[in-house]
């Protein structure tokens, strides 16, 4: 079995070696290449790869090269994880909207449409080139925004699933709360990428958040940035980017006086960088941790051997609509728990979702229809729309404003924008 990982120089990739080196059984990959142009990177990231799998007695082959076609060539999976503009694009995503009064951050809000219209028309490049030379390989999206990406990709026909880490990251925090394995934990996670809220977590069929609002609200709370009185009153558990609509203008205060995280990100990366290019490194170290991402390799592997072996197994992913809520259109990319088979994933059967996340998820569905337009078709009158109709946006003035930030900061990787 042959994966491709294009953005392989990112300092993520050791959490991904890592559970290929750990789950060989459930994912047997005798061929691994990472992709990037970065060539100085992708030799300190391949080199640690490298030894990862020796340490581990894993007996696949480590690829690195900076040549794509190359690298997705015969590939059974491309796995995304890239950033166009690196951390520096991404400071300026999280910068320049906090002049308008408004939530800097890399996925949602301006910054995050700054990162889609980067991001899409390379994403949609990279995956004609793989339909164009191994059309039966599958593409998992990890590229934030994952929904608008992950929508991009499906309403132009390709093979494509959308992954995010924030629900196995739940799953793994409840289990361990709960003194259970994470395998005995299931999910009602319902929304969109980075707009999901916890409706239940059923263990044995019983769903055992109340006991868990009962006995753990202060730390949970505390995890997600937002008062235990307001979880409490919700009755589910908010993914952590709710906070920047329940809490936006106390948010941006926040950013205001704090480094960015992009900024702080740098700094990790470099010290990061730097232990890669230790010889004796055999292992991801525990500064990945803070880096983010965390059980990213655990949910991709779980994802490629569904789709790959034909599993059908449940996992949440982001895949189409397809009638799942009855308000939103049916190419709407949604993130819930899916049967995972050789055929893509099929959402599986959840229940209506409540008035109070069902306003908002329609409100942001409608935002990504209107970005990803923008990220395909370019023009500063679609950029100014899709601002327009973001909830954290919605007034003329500002709109202009940040379309008039957004087109200035994104110039070079914007042609129509020059």
């Amino acid at each position: 079995m042959k994966l491709a990982v294009v953005g392989g120089g990112s300092t993520y990739t050791p959490e991904l070696v890592d559970g290929f080196a750990r789950l060989r059984d459930t994912l047997p990959v005798s061929e691994l290449v990472l992709v990037d142009p970065a060539a100085g990177r992708l030799n300190l990231v391949g080199g640690l790869a490298r030894r990862i799998f020796a340490k581990q007695g894993h007996a696949g082959r480590v690829i690195t090269t900076s040549d794509l076609d190359a690298g997705i060539d015969g590939a059974d999976a491309v796995l995304l994880q890239l950033r166009v503009g690196g951390q520096a694009a991404r400071n300026e995503d999280e910068t320049w909207p906090l002049e308008c009064g408004c939530v800097g951050q890399e996925t949602t809000g301006a910054g995050g449409l700054a990162k889609a219209l980067r991001t899409v028309p390379v994403v949609l490049d990279i995956a004609e080139r793989v339909r164009r030379g191994n059309p039966d390989a599958w593409i998992i999206d990890f590229t934030n925004p994952v929904g608008i990406v992950t929508r991009a990709l499906l309403s132009h026909g390709h093979k494509a699933v959308g992954l995010c880490n924030v629900a196995i990251g739940f799953q793994r925090r409840f289990a361990a709360l709960l003194g259970v394995t994470p395998e005995e934990v299931s999910l009602d996670h319902v929304g969109l990428n980075h707009l999901t809220w916890e409706r239940a977590v059923r263990v044995n069929g019983e769903d055992m958040l109340p006991q868990l609002l009962g006995k753990h609200l202060t730390d949970i709370a505390d995890d997600l940035h937002l008062p235990a009185d307001v979880v409490q009153q919700l009755g589910v558990v908010p993914s952590y980017y709710l906070r920047y609509y329940y809490q936006h203008d106390a948010v941006v205060q926040e950013l205001l006086h704090k480094p960015s995280r992009a900024a702080e990100v740098a700094a990790l990366e470099k010290e990061l960088l730097d232990m890669y290019a230790d010889p004796q490194l055999d292992e991801k170290p525990a500064l990945l941790e803070k880096r983010g991402g965390a059980y990213y390799s655990e949910a991709a592997v779980a994802l490629a051997s569904s789709l790959l072996n034909d599993t059908g197994d449940v996992q949440v992913v982001n895949t189409l609509n397809n009638g799942t809520f009855s308000f939103l259109a049916d190419d709407a990319v949604i993130e819930v728990p899916a049967t995972v088979n050789a055929q893509g994933a099929q959402p599986a059967a959840v229940s209506p979702l409540e008035p109070l996340y069902a306003g908002l998820v329609a409100h942001v569905t409608a935002y990504e229809d209107l970005a990803l337009q923008a990220a395909v078709h370019g023009g500063a009158d679609r950029v100014f729309r899709a601002l327009l109709a973001h909830p954290l946006v919605g007034q003329i003035s500002i709109a202009q404003e940040l379309t008039d930030k957004l087109l200035a900061h994104n110039k070079a990787y914007l042609p129509w924008a020059r």
